[in-house]
């Protein structure tokens, strides 16, 4: 493996990483080696682009997410390629000082988003964003989710304006912008050597939210079924180019949609892992906003999957029994309409750990385990 550092002019320090693997199904597992050491083999194959971002939502910002990447990078040329999906996961709240070995690498950013591109495959790539703002250990979505209290817990999740979908959007267009820059800067500034798109459709999108995050992927739930999405006459949203392929000119916006309705249409896969609040709404349980996303997929011949994973943690936590009882309203809600659109909605429920005491190792260690399949 091949490890590269640099600094982020913009005086946040960027860890980056330029690491070559060998191309083998989706469910290798990328190891993260010690950031001191450099190697290099000749077996291998790929290359991917990896590393730690510190951007602000927009250029007005004056905050700044924290965003662990992990792209597909071309070996010959050394330039970002088309992935065949965003894998895009929403981290939780904060958990420091446990002295659990198992808790501290599973959350460190870089270490999920490498997971995640082993459980989706080798052309995936595999975004891990942090909150920018937090109440002590408590994440706080602001940008993402209209109406919260202190503690980043949702008072209600409305579509209006997609906060989430346009929040989303605009922190992934400001990684890319980043990360041209360091390419741009590792290259010396060869000419058109950092990311490039012509001719190229957007990728597939894959949500994730882990714990607290989870309210983010309620919240673009809730603009999914939104009234305002209306149809429209837009290029497909998963790409007809084989993944890997490289494209001609620089313009980052083919990564990813460009529009909060195409970026909510290509949206394939929802996956809640082991969410829970310590108040209600957790899981998304409105029954209209289920039809309507429902009826959106069969006219417009779209698919959607949604899978619930969780732990004894959450779902058998006897001081927040609303978790379970959310959890099982949203998977009837998915079930009916997943009978009423003839598949085109399909949702799995996956229990881990079900023969272990709760506690709160297991609570990480289910991003290890996903099955994603």
């Amino acid at each position: 493996m091949l490890r590269v550092h640099d600094f982020n002019r913009s005086s946040e320090f960027t860890s980056v990483q330029v690491r070559k693997t060998v191309a083998k199904p989706s469910k290798l597992f990328y190891t993260c080696p010690d950031p001191k050491t450099l190697e290099a083999s000749l077996l291998t194959t790929m290359e991917r682009w990896c590393g730690i971002l510190k951007v602000p939502l927009h250029p007005q910002s004056h905050k700044f997410y924290r965003v662990a990447a992990s792209l597909c990078l071309s070996p010959s040329s050394k330039t970002l390629t088309m992935p065949h999906a965003n894998a895009i996961l929403f981290n939780g709240d904060r958990v420091e000082g446990t002295g659990n070995p198992v808790i501290e690498r599973l959350s460190d950013l870089q270490n999920i988003a490498d997971i995640l591109v082993s459980k989706f495959g080798d052309s995936t790539n595999a975004w891990v964003i942090e909150a920018s703002d937090f109440n002590g250990p408590f994440a706080i979505y602001h940008d993402f989710i209209p109406s919260l209290n202190r503690w980043g817990e949702p008072k209600s999740y409305t579509a209006n304006g997609f906060p989430a979908s346009v929040s989303t959007l605009s922190l992934l267009g400001s990684c890319y912008s980043e990360v041209k820059k360091i390419i741009s800067r590792r290259n010396q500034g060869s000419p058109e050597a950092t990311i490039s798109t012509l001719g190229c459709s957007t990728p597939k999108t894959i949500i994730l939210g882990f714990s607290k995050g989870g309210t983010v992927v309620n919240q673009l739930v809730a603009e999914l079924g939104s009234k305002d999405l209306i149809a429209a006459d837009e290029n497909p949203p998963h790409s007809k180019q084989a993944p890997g392929v490289e494209c001609s000119k620089l313009d980052e916006v083919q990564f990813i949609p460009n529009t909060e309705q195409s970026f909510l249409k290509s949206i394939t896969e929802i996956h809640y892992v082991d969410v829970g609040l310590n108040s209600h709404g957790a899981y998304f349980t409105d029954p209209e906003v289920m039809k309507r996303i429902s009826n959106s997929l069969v006219q417009e011949s779209r698919g959607i999957r949604f899978v619930l994973h969780g732990t004894p943690r959450q779902w058998c936590d006897s001081r927040r029994v609303w978790i379970r009882d959310e959890k099982e309203k949203m998977l009837s809600l998915l079930e009916s309409e997943a009978r009423r659109s003839g598949g085109r909605l399909q949702v799995c429920e996956r229990f881990h750990f079900a023969d272990r005491p709760a506690d709160m190792q297991m609570h990480f260690e289910i991003i290890e385990k996903l099955d994603v399949c």
